[in-house]
């Protein structure tokens, strides 16, 4: 059985990940200073709790366990933020990278599979996106992820690092069996903003522009179960296991769904009503994001198991209705 190192394993996308890699037989080792994470999502393998940026800390996870192969979750994820303070992002995400990848090649650690995001394209956004669309990142975060994209294509060509850049849309839903959801501080994503108002929690959700070039003038994106993600990756680490090529795969559903449709399939998912208000455009936001992801059907054998974003909606539902956050 392998052992996998998950950074950011406490997180969202990290928590399900080192779940399905539990009940695939690896053992997961998660690493995370629970700056975003939380403990109560630390229910399968074991725990590190540190630092990715700290060389010392990795040269001990690594010299205690014998350490296969690392999927790396622990980045800084906002857009917005990433623009007020850009070192911020830049020291965590790309400085403490290169430290994690420094300790690995240390280490003699060959296989990493990289969370990455969609935000890496740039336009046009028609259609739907492949990897070999034109790269153009527009904000710090984004850039960030690019950036260690770029770094892993020098090191595989350097030091032999065997790779997987996963390029994911919006990662929604929760797992279907209640065990782990998605919780932000502050909560961000939409998705978990608008089951809040479903919930009484806030009293609308705000639409962040309604006058794009799109069908009802809000914003098209492409939503990805949580526990799609999780699968992709396990399918990543067993594809660079087998000897696969490294590279970047897209990871999306293909279908997508303006901001007013999921506010719709809320309300019927809910059975409640989903008020909301018109505010005025985010700067950066593109009118639709939507990826095509055949390559990660092709080469991992991937088929996402929930399509369809009142599938999504449902678990999501299932679990903030009754997450009250950790104990």
């Amino acid at each position: 059985m392998s052992t996998i190192l998950v950074s950011g394993g406490a997180g969202y996308i990290g928590s399900h990940t080192v779940k399905r890699l539990h009940s695939q037989g690896f053992i997961p080792v998660v690493l995370d200073n629970l700056s975003t994470g939380h403990r109560d999502f630390l229910r399968w393998g074991s725990f590190v709790h540190g630092e990715v940026g700290s060389a010392d800390t990795l040269d001990a996870v690594f010299s205690a366990r014998k350490i296969d192969a690392v999927i790396h979750f622990a980045s800084s994820i906002c857009v917005g933020e990433s623009a007020a303070d850009p070192l911020a992002y830049y020291a965590n995400n790309v400085a403490n990278t290169i430290t994690l990848l420094q300790a690995m090649r240390r280490n003699a650690v060959p296989l990493f599979v990289f969370s990455s995001s969609c935000a890496v394209y740039g336009p046009p956004f028609d259609g739907l996106l492949r990897e070999d669309h034109p790269v153009g990142p527009i904000s710090p975060y984004a850039r960030t992820k690019y950036m260690v994209e770029l770094i892993l294509q020098d090191c595989a060509r350097a030091y032999g690092l065997k790779y997987a850049c996963m390029r994911y849309f919006n990662a929604a839903g929760a797992d279907p069996d209640g065990e782990i959801g998605e919780r932000h501080l502050p909560e961000t994503h939409l998705i978990p903003l608008v089951l809040q108002v479903a919930l009484g929690q806030r009293p609308q959700i705000e639409l962040l522009g309604d006058d794009y070039p799109t069908p009802d003038g809000t914003c098209i994106r492409d939503y990805i179960h949580v526990q799609d993600l999780a699968e992709a990756h396990v399918l990543a680490l067993r594809y660079l296991e087998a000897g696969g090529r490294s590279g970047a795969v897209n990871l999306g559903n293909g279908t997508g769904y303006s901001v007013r449709e999921v506010l719709d399939a809320a309300a019927a998912v809910t059975g409640r009503a989903i008020p909301f208000s018109v505010t005025a455009r985010r700067p950066g936001d593109s009118p639709r994001l939507v990826g095509d992801a055949s390559k990660a059907r092709d080469i991992l054998g991937w088929q996402p198991e929930y399509p369809s974003i009142r599938e999504i909606l449902a678990t999501a539902w299932q679990w903030h209705k009754f997450d009250y956050g950790p104990a």
